[in-house]
């Protein structure tokens, strides 16, 4: 995610919170400093309560972080590697380079996270009760203690029962595929279960019109988690067997980096190719790759002032034998068009998402 920072790591993996986190830092702790039950509205002193509050809520989100790494250390132990861990406004994800489609793989995987917040759960719990004792004397350090392991033991159980519901993108939804997996085929066993997963998004919304806004905004983003999920099976499936020499163009033309932009827009509409590798004007050295989506942004007053060296991008290669799935994933990952192909440290060929695409359509017509 682009407008997602970095804040450490932990097994190796990138931990990032995402924009929309900055609202948990606001908007839980206002929920927890006025809640009864499992915030703090009993605290007298404001200052005092705000930062309960603010702890509970930096509690909460290290369970969900915990979560997600139990998700990703199960799935490293089956040779998965794991980009990053974001939080977000909902929750967590953790971005996994593939998924799994060994149906055991992905059930142990899926099921791992919720074990943790189940383990979580319980464990405060307990703690909680042994705690008890200390009730009597009122002692507030010891109150408040107490009352965070309640909340969080509270938290965690429902966690863990809300992400087994059979609904992609929640932990129940892959499980639920894997089962189906292992008795039909992959894309036929998404199908089914993104179908399953929509109809609890839609029983959800219902709901939420009567009982919450929460509801309507978790069964939005379960639909439409389950929506992609489908898309990327499909994709997958698509492109399986398909290499990147099987979609690229041969023929390359290149473009000098001291290029203007009218000059490149005359190339364009006489080659009919919207991406091209771009050379130093000196060495002939490849130095980056120009796009129509480039230069896009100059204003059409500077298109003969604008040089091609002034909105290039960084050039992304990628190995003629590489699977068609790894040159989609490598454009998403960089925000690229365009790939240029290698065999052996030759140029090859270039590949781009509209190959990519019109291949998906074609291939994936007879599954329609």
């Amino acid at each position: 995610m682009k407008t997602s920072i970095q804040i450490g790591k932990v097994m190796g993996i990138p931990i990032k919170i995402h924009i929309s986190f900055l609202l948990v830092l606001v908007l839980f702790p206002v929920v927890f400093s006025s809640d009864a039950e499992f915030g703090f509205a009993d605290v007298a002193s404001a200052p005092l309560r705000y930062a309960l509050a603010l702890t509970l809520t930096i509690l909460l989100f290290s369970c969900v972080l915990l979560h997600e790494l139990g998700h990703s250390w199960v799935a490293m132990r089956y040779g998965i590697g794991i980009r990053s861990i974001t939080l977000i406004l909902l929750g967590g994800i953790a971005a996994m380079e593939e998924v799994p489609r060994d149906p055991r793989a992905e059930m142990r995987i899926s099921i791992a996270g919720p074990l943790v917040s189940l383990t979580i759960g319980v464990l405060c719990y307990l703690a909680y009760l042994g705690l008890g004792i200390y009730d009597i004397v009122q002692i507030p350090t010891i109150s408040h203690i107490s009352h965070f392991l309640w909340s969080i033991a509270y938290i965690n159980i429902v966690l863990f029962v809300f992400n087994l519901i059979p609904a992609f993108p929640m932990d129940g939804g892959r499980v639920l595929r894997a089962w189906y997996a292992g008795r039909m085929p992959y894309l036929r066993a998404t199908r089914k279960a993104v179908h399953i997963g929509k109809m609890f998004a839609i029983v959800m919304g219902v709901l939420g019109l009567f009982a919450s806004i929460w509801l309507i905004l978790i069964a939005f983003f379960i639909y439409i988690g389950a929506s992609e999920e489908e898309k990327y099976a499909e994709v997958s499936v698509t492109l399986e067997g398909i290499s990147v020499r099987d979609l690229m163009t041969s023929e390359i033309a290149y473009v000098q980096d001291n290029l203007t932009i009218s000059e490149l827009l005359r190339l364009m509409f006489e080659k009919k190719h919207l991406g091209y590798p771009v050379v130093d004007q000196f060495t002939g050295k490849i130095v980056g790759i120009v796009t129509f989506a480039d230069i896009r942004s100059v204003p059409m007053s500077e298109h003969g002032n604008v040089l091609v060296r002034d909105v290039m991008k960084n050039v992304i290669f990628i190995p003629e034998d590489a699977d068609a799935m790894d040159a989609l994933k490598s454009m998403s990952t960089e925000n690229v068009g365009q790939l240029l192909v290698q065999d052996r440290g030759s140029i090859t060929g270039i590949v781009s998402r509209t190959d990519l695409t019109r291949s998906i359509e074609v291939l994936g017509y007879h599954e329609r």
